[in-house]
Formats: C-alpha cells, structure tokens, sequence
C-alpha cells in the first residue's frame, strides 16, 4: 500500500534519469540505422546465487511497476539532456512522447528464484524496452537483495518478530525501499516513519541513550518515558548497569512494563540474568528486545534465549554481506525487422568468461515432488510441458503499457512466506551450500 491508498497527496517525479547513459545513445544509433522499432524481448535473471545462499526472493516489483509508469521525459530533463549534448535532437523528439507501450511479465513478487530464473520480461520495441534496463535493475537488485536477507533472518528468527531499523546506515531513499523489502522477506516493522507514510509498514520506536544521558538519572529517564508513553513502553537498560536498569525500570514502570532493550554486551548471557531478574521482580510478562549490530547468524545463536524480538539494522540493509543480486538484463529475442509480424529471432550473448546467456523467449515452472514440495526449477522455450502446464510462474504485470498487477504488501509477503515454505527444508539451513533446487532447461533452441 501506498500514500494513494491512505488517501494522502503523493508527488511522484520523473524517472527517466534514472538510467544510464548509454541507453540513450544506443537509442539515438538505433533510431538512425532504422532498428530502434524492432520487437524485443528482454529478460532478467541471475546466473549465480550469492555464495552460500540456498534461494532468492523477488522483491521491488511494485516499485518496478510505478517507476515504468513515471518514466517520462518531461520538459525539464528533455532540457537537461539538451544542454549537455547527450543525444541529438531527432532523438529528444522521440523522447519527448515516450510512454511504454509494452509489456511485462514477471515472477509474482515474494516468490522465490534460482540461477537463470527469467524473473521479469519486458517485451516491445527495443526502443521503449532499452531504456528501461537500468532502473529495473536498480530496483530488482537493492530490493531483492534486501529481502532474501530479511527472509533469512525470519527463518532464524522464527515465531519471533523483526523490527527493521537500519535507516541510519544507508541512504535516506535506500532506507525505505529496504523496509519495504525486509516486510517482504518476514519482518513485521520499522522504525523509518518514511516507510511507514510511504508503504504503511507498521512503525515502532521509544528511546535512545541520549535520552538516558540527557536526564540526570536513569530513573528519571525512565520516569519521563513512562509518564509519556505509558507503562506498556520498551526502556533502554544498557546505558549503565544493566541490572540496576532493569530493577530501576519495573519500579518505576510497574509489573506491566511492556519490554526492555538490550542493545550491547553477550546478548545470549544478558538476555538469561535480565528474563532472571525481571520473573524475581514480578514482571514476568515484561518482553525482552534485543538489538545490535544482529544478522541472521546472531539470531540462530539466540534461538534458546529467552528473547522475544529482534531489532536489526546494518546487516539488514546491507543484504548481510550481499548488498546485490547480481542480476542483469540481455536482450533474448528480436525481430528481424519493424514490422509488427515479423517474427522473433533468438539472440545470444556468446562471450567467454561465465557471461553467457541463453537465448529466446522462456517460460517457468516449478516442479514438484510426490509429496508436494518443489523439486526443480524448469527453463525452456516454445511449449510447455503438459504436466508443468499449472505451475507456470510468471505473470502478467504490464499489458498494452498499462500496469494491471497491483498488490498490498502484506499479499506479497504472505506469498514469500508460502514460496519458502513450499521448498525443501533444507532451504533454510545458514550452512553455505548449493541453490536448493537445480534448474533444468528444456526446449532451448539449439546455439543458443
């Protein structure tokens, strides 16, 4: 959901620099030779997992969706690119009346992928699809990266929730695509009120150290925070002493303090002695958040802690060390001219190196076992299989330019939640390993 479905004013820019340069100038050689209307097929995949990582996850095609529709040159970029001499005047004539007119086809968001997965296709003249590259990229790879980090640390996580909180350690922009992201992947909030506004993300937050250090005691810290928040509210404990925190925040907040902080030190050794003390002062009910510098592997190690949620930042909007999906977008199919029935050729990068790609217009289907759990990623072109007919995974977003897949979050996300669950357990093993399913290719043209 966004500010439109809340019924707030949104002023949505231009995207249309959001590309690199070169798109524009391999536009204004293709005008001029006479093959920029050419039908094409593009598509985007990834030919490796990271490594280690079992499964992606789709992520940011909603956000690939409004960028394609506000993907217009309007008087002020067509002067910049004017003024910089970055392509000739036929070609800003072009330009100026861009509207995509094609279509795109995609995995579902929140589904899950593997090596050579055609995760989106965008198809129409190669002209309107050209420029579109780098800006889906942008987003499919941040957005995807994000979320197979969160989609790991939910898995470790398990029954526990996930406050996203990483906004300080990336770009302001950055931060609210990656909790739109890490909602997908299994997080349940955020602290970004961006995020909030912009995606009605639940939102979450009390206090720092500061607002400890700013008072004269810790007492009195806790004291303001509850006669403002209430007793329900998360006290920080780890500004001093933790155990004289802890004690100083059940008497100040009372048996029903909501929860207590712990963002430093052995946070498996602190979570025991605080869920120690706070049952000996007769908050039992009193919640445990810890935070720190936390990633899916700090998470599993805590899994028989008595910890009751997780607070994660720079790990998180990072991608946990994979900040990318390293997914690109080839050109698979063109026609032989600008005729609209001239049929399409496949085509194919050949170069050595491991950046080949494979050629034609491909469809995908999941495959699964006798018990109903995915057993292979299936590739081909041409027809599909009969018995693979109703697991097809790629869906219609963008027909005719208009944009026909809109979906809620919580929609996406639960679909995430299904994906990961339909796939072998060993999905979720954080031991480093191969993709859990292979993929299988069938109906490739030949040479390609």
């Amino acid at each position: 959901m966004d500010t439109a479905d809340l019924g707030l004013p949104v002023t949505v820019p231009s995207t249309a620099l959001f590309t690199d340069q070169y798109e524009l100038t391999m536009l204004q050689a293709a005008l001029k030779a006479g093959t920029a209307g050419r039908r094409s097929v593009f598509e985007v995949f990834t030919r490796r997992l990271p490594n280690g990582r079992r499964y992606g996850v789709v992520a940011g095609t909603g956000r690939v969706l409004d960028a394609v529709e506000n993907f217009r040159f309007d008087e002020g970029v067509l002067r910049f690119l004017r003024e910089k001499g970055v392509v000739d005047e036929e070609t800003l004539d072009w330009l100026d009346g861009y509207r995509f007119s094609g279509d795109i086809w995609g995995y579902p968001e929140g589904e899950v992928y593997f090596p050579g997965s055609p995760i989106m296709r965008v198809e129409g003249s190669f002209a309107e699809c050209v420029l579109l590259e780098t800006v889906i990229l942008s987003i499919l790879n941040h957005d995807s990266a994000i979320a197979a980090a969160a989609s790991r640390m939910s898995s470790a996580a398990g029954d526990r929730p996930l406050i996203e909180m990483g906004a300080r350690r990336t770009h302001e922009l950055a931060a609210v695509a990656a909790s739109r992201a890490a909602y997908i992947g299994g997080f349940s909030s955020t602290s970004d009120l961006a995020a909030g506004f912009r995606y009605n993300i639940p939102t979450v937050g009390t206090s720092a150290h500061a607002f400890t250090l700013l008072h004269d005691t810790e007492r009195d810290a806790f004291r303001a925070q509850v006669d403002s928040l209430g007793a329900g509210t998360t006290l920080l404990v780890d500004t001093y002493d933790v155990a004289e925190a802890v004690r100083a925040a059940v008497e100040v907040a009372g048996p029903e303090l909501g929860a207590v902080r712990v963002d430093s030190g052995d946070l498996l050794l602190v979570a025991h002695r605080v869920r120690q003390q706070l049952d000996e002062l007769g908050a039992r009910n009193t919640k445990i958040v810890v935070t720190s510098d936390l990633d899916e592997y700090a998470i599993a190690s805590l899994a028989a802690a008595p910890v009751d949620a997780y607070g994660v930042g720079t790990q998180l909007v990072t991608g946990s060390g994979h900040p990318t999906a390293s997914m690109v977008y080839k050109l698979v199919a063109r026609a032989g001219s600008a005729e609209p029935d001239a049929p399409l050729v496949p085509v194919a990068k050949k170069s050595t190196g491991g950046k080949t790609s494979i050629g034609g217009r491909k469809w995908a289907a999941r495959r699964l076992d006798a018990d109903g759990v995915a057993e292979a990623e299936v590739i081909g072109t041409g027809e599909v299989p009969p018995e693979l007919a109703g697991r097809q995974l790629l869906v219609p977003l963008v027909r005719g330019g208009e944009v026909i897949a809109r979906e809620s979050l919580d929609v996406v996300r639960d679909r995430h939640a299904a994906a990961r669950a339909g796939l072998p357990l060993s999905a979720t093993q954080l031991s480093r390993g191969e993709p859990v399913l292979p993929t299988e290719y069938a109906h490739v043209p030949s040479g390609s």
